[in-house]
């Protein structure tokens, strides 16, 4: 143009000359402003739209809402069902013959006692070598084989473990393994003192991966956005009652792997859509991280009683693997769901760990970590590697809620009774590490389930066990706030 001058810069545009055409000052401007947001090619102007990819959020969105109207809906009759049945304890009884084979032990007699030393239940051991009696209600029990009912040429494998105290929850039939063999209870174990302790080392490291299962997403999260997300404990519940749901007989009564594969797309999906609708828009807001803690809490409560309302308060367990037959593998005392549970946790974890260390998304995840505005301006689009963060945290809470469940059973607080144990791995590992909290979830697993090891007639009520936990929260955040695998960072 002749006499004619526009300037304009990337944030702002000078106006036109008096000579301009009119409208050409706000042309120039709206080139100006939008110029990052358009591809030009030759001889074509293609304009990228505000919102990004609308058909693939609608179809999110509408996934998750169908996902919670099945739960929501069918929800109400899995529980029903299961409803009419109360507290109990029920246990395997079998041990091997000459040839290796498990024979079950038939007409063994089996006692109940409670907190004042009454008998409220007895029965024997079936056909099968099972045995399933009611108590009268939750609390603690003591579960007590009669040795005099043993078949002839049978014993305990350790003549100090014929009793085992038991904590029953609401809803809960709880599961008492007493190891047998043939010969005598001499041949055990060395003592029951070392035959507790690994028994408990076990279930301690069983426990401690899967803590570690449902507390790395937690920790991703927090490395990359710095939330604090009190609700991820109902991501794990959630997993596992949409998993129970698929899985009850009365619903669709799907075998546990396939509804566990369709809880954990379900929970990530979950994940997906709750940093997209929630956190994204509080943190274009510019709302505080310690409002979106107490957000975070507030979400936590509200699906809390929406899990109870729609499971009911009772706990459950899914269909396969509920109840299986001891094996004896030295001083200990292990069913082959538990090593499945340790093998599936430990490769997983190992998979996530390498694929932040190494593949293209885990290095931006780190980046973003380190340092957000760095990573950003290097290119890495931040928002996309939250989202990311938030889908495979959800999909691992998922899987994680489902492990807890096929070893404890499922309930609509189970997120709840996990949340401070998986605050305080992390912790203890280092907040946003990619070992760390593998490294913390087994200490921590180990230190809740050693602590209730007996010294005689004395040691810790196991309604205590959990105290380790907060005392090493407390001690890690007094004197090593970054944890054993973290780095010191100067504030200020």
């Amino acid at each position: 143009m002749n006499g004619e001058s526009i300037s304009a810069s990337a944030g702002c545009s000078r106006h036109a000359t008096t000579t301009d055409p009119p409208g050409l000052g706000l042309l120039a401007k709206t080139l100006a402003i939008t110029s990052a947001r358009a591809s030009i090619l030759p001889g074509t102007v293609t304009w990228s739209p505000p919102i990004r990819h609308p058909f693939s959020f609608v179809v999110l969105a509408s996934t998750l809402a169908s996902v919670v109207a099945i739960f929501l809906v069918v929800g109400a009759s899995s529980t029903g069902a299961s409803a009419q049945e109360g507290e109990g304890v029920k246990s395997a009884l079998s041990y091997d013959d000459a040839s290796g084979a498990k024979v079950p032990a038939v007409g063994v007699e089996v006692e109940v006692l409670d907190s004042d030393g009454e008998v409220v239940a007895t029965g024997t051991s079936d056909d099968a070598g099972l045995i399933d009696l009611d108590v009268p209600g939750p609390g603690s029990y003591v579960v007590r084989i009669v040795v005099e009912s043993l078949p002839d040429g049978v014993a305990l494998k350790d003549a100090a473990n014929g009793s085992r105290t038991i904590e029953v929850r609401p809803g809960e039939r709880r599961g008492a393994l007493f190891p047998l063999i043939e010969g005598d209870s001499t041949a055990a174990t060395g003592g029951g003192f070392v035959s507790e302790f690994a028994q408990l080392s076990f279930d301690g490291i069983k426990f401690g991966m899967i803590i570690a299962m449902c507390a790395i997403g937690l920790s991703l999260i927090y490395g990359t956005t710095g939330l604090t997300n009190f609700a991820h404990g109902e991501l794990v519940a959630f997993g596992a009652l949409f998993a129970l749901m698929l899985n009850d007989p009365d619903v669709l009564g799907m075998h546990v792997v396939l509804a566990a594969i369709l809880a954990i797309v379900a929970t990530a999906i979950a994940g997906g859509l709750n940093e997209r609708l929630l956190w994204r828009p509080l943190r274009r807001r510019g709302t505080g991280l310690i409002a979106m803690l107490v957000i975070s809490i507030g979400l936590s409560i509200l699906l809390r009683y929406v899990f109870v309302y729609q499971a009911g308060g009772r706990k459950e367990r899914f269909t396969q693997y509920s109840l299986q037959k001891g094996i004896d593998l030295g001083p200990i005392t292990v069913v082959s769901r538990e090593l499945w549970l340790i093998g599936i946790a430990l490769v997983t974890l190992v998979v996530v760990a390498t694929a932040v260390k190494t593949t293209r998304i885990g290095k931006a995840m780190r980046a973003v970590s380190d340092n957000r505005d760095l990573a950003e301006s290097s290119g890495i689009n931040v928002e996309r590697v939250i989202q990311t963060v938030w889908v495979v945290g959800g999909a691992l809470a998922g899987l994680g809620g489902v492990l807890f469940g096929l070893d404890q059973g499922v309930s609509w607080d189970m997120g709840t009774d996990l949340l401070l144990l998986m605050f305080a791995a992390v912790t203890l590992g280092g907040l946003g590490t990619a070992y760390g909290p593998l490294v913390g979830s087994l200490i921590i697993g180990l230190l809740v389930n050693v602590s209730t090891v007996r010294f005689g007639e004395t040691g810790l009520p196991t309604e205590l066990k959990n105290v380790g936990a907060l005392l090493v929260l407390i001690v890690i955040l007094l004197f090593r706030p970054q944890g054993l695998l973290g780095q010191r960072e100067r504030i200020g």
